[in-house]
């Protein structure tokens, strides 16, 4: 059994791992930049050390830093998290080479399922449907463009390696191709290094559903059912739920479980994953990825069918068998996940920086937030915007749709923009509702959003205290969602009021 666990990330992840070790009787360890050195994570850990640096390149992403705090406090695993060195083969190696247990899949497992080349290879060997598409490796751009048209427009140019929309492009015609796959072949050279690149059919109306699958070292591989993440902006979620929407038919949901079980044996994975696919307006399901660490979206899984996957990730790591069937796991209700992020969705989406001055976590039965931050935590440009993610669970999606409305509604975030207002609006949007959303639902359906008119920091203040002087009564709550009133006199509305010098 592991003793003492170092976390190699920062925010809401670490929080989250924090109290997984937590959980489990586990001492954590925590790094941090010099950006991060006053974060609030910090204080969940038992131990903490100082990386140095403020850039990711300087301090998370740096190796050699990494493992010298793990060998330095002793620490016999490390957990990676999301992002950062979660699929990053070589430092798994690294781990091993140290004795230092990596939480997560082989390094073997991760250089397969890291290229998207060789694991649409490995899919087809498993019988998983593939999109239909071309691998680039050894060939020229003419020869790409004449696969391109065999394969018909519209066409989707994608980096082998990596992830976030890096080296991706759309190409509606065989005029744009040329141009396209060269700006995807720069983009995905600088950066992951490897200008590799597949072809596929693009298709216009897409759902994205993915499959959680949890593998431990005896040979046991079991599905966790699905999730549905198909509103995103620009490649990235923003709204996930399990289950999936488009999901109208067991056999649909029983024959993606399968093939993504199927994929992970024959990949001989180990630990959490997640094998992602895409959905056509017929029904037909095709592979698109694998994702060898735990996913952001992962407390949908976790509030739909009770399980602890960070703390099965680290259980699996220590050896544990699984000690439940497929047959005893259940989808029970339905759970919705919004990334809330510092942003300005009124002015391209644009990445707001400050301090956060006034902080309110929403709360109440089915609702659960993991968040990083606090008041006076400083948002910085040097890492990902995201503050938060909100969840909640209900019985039915239209339960869950309600508490996240007022969830959303409940939480305060002043001192930076955030996109709440944008995620509301989501959710009250008739064909968001009615669950009916490809990947081109925001171009689709959000494009013409304007916000209303926000209040200042200052009337958000001024709020805040009618609040406290009416007692937190119904006219006060009214007030601060519909904005400030001169109806409201607060030195009238609070019985027994003295002004006491």
């Amino acid at each position: 059994m592991f003793q003492k666990i170092l976390v190699a990330n920062r925010g809401e992840i670490a929080r989250r791992l924090f109290l997984a070790c937590r959980e489990l009787g586990v001492r954590s360890v925590a790094i941090y930049s010099d950006a991060d050195a006053n974060a609030p994570w910090l204080r969940l850990a038992d131990e903490s050390y100082p990386l140095g640096g403020i850039t990711a390149a300087d301090s998370y992403l740096n190796q050699q830093k990494v493992l010298g705090v793990a060998q330095l406090c002793g620490a016999e695993a490390i957990h990676p998290g999301y992002g950062f060195l979660s699929e990053n083969a070589a430092f798994v190696r690294a781990c091993t080479a140290r004795g230092i247990a990596f939480i997560g899949p082989g390094a073997e497992a991760m250089d397969m399922m890291g290229s998207k080349a060789a694991a649409r290879i490995l899919a087809q060997r498993a019988g998983v449907p593939v999109v239909p598409g071309v691998d680039g490796a050894g060939k020229t751009e003419t020869e790409l463009r004449t696969a391109a048209t065999a394969i018909g427009y519209p066409v989707l140019i994608k980096a082998s390696a990596g992830g976030g929309g890096k080296g991706m492009r759309v190409v509606w015609s065989e005029a744009e191709f040329m141009d396209a796959v060269q700006a995807a072949r720069q983009e995905a050279l600088s950066a992951f290094g490897d200008d590799h690149v597949l072809v596929e059919k693009y298709f216009t109306e897409i759902h994205h559903v993915e499959i959680q699958i949890l593998a431990d070292q005896q040979g046991n591989v079991l599905h966790l059912f699905e999730r549905e993440c198909s509103v995103q902006r620009r490649h990235q979620k923003i709204i996930e739920e399990s289950p999936a929407p488009v999901v109208r038919s067991q056999a649909l949901r029983e024959a993606m479980a399968a093939a993504a079980v199927s994929l992970a044996r024959s990949a001989q994975y180990v630990s959490a994953g997640t094998v992602e696919f895409v959905v056509d307006g017929e029904g037909k399901f095709y592979f698109l990825e694998m994702n060898t660490r735990l996913q952001v979206e992962h407390p949908v899984t976790e509030l739909v069918t009770g399980l602890d996957l960070a703390a099965w990730q680290i259980r699996i790591a220590q050896g544990e068998a699984l000690p439940f069937t497929q047959a005893e796991l259940r989808q029970r209700g339905h759970a919705i996940e919004c990334r809330v992020y510092a942003e300005d969705p009124a002015h391209h989406f644009l990445p707001s920086m400050g301090k956060i001055t006034q902080y309110q976590r929403p709360s109440g039965p089915g609702v659960r937030v993991d968040d990083g931050i606090e008041q006076g935590s400083e948002i910085t440009p040097y890492y990902d915007p995201m503050l938060a993610k909100v969840i909640t669970w209900g019985y039915d999606r239209a339960e869950a749709l309600r508490k996240m409305t007022q969830a959303l509604r409940e939480m305060v975030v002043l001192g930076v923009t955030t996109n709440i207002p944008y995620l509301l609006a989501i959710l009250g949007e008739e064909t968001f509702r009615g669950g009916h959303t490809s990947t081109n639902y925001l171009a689709e359906n959000m494009a013409g959003w304007n916000p209303q008119p926000a209040l200042s920091d200052d009337e958000w203040l001024t709020v805040a205290a009618l609040e406290l002087l009416h007692g937190g009564g119904k006219q006060s709550r009214r007030v601060a969602a519909d904005g400030l009133t001169a109806q409201m006199d607060p030195w009238t509305a609070v019985a027994n009021f003295r002004n006491v010098q």
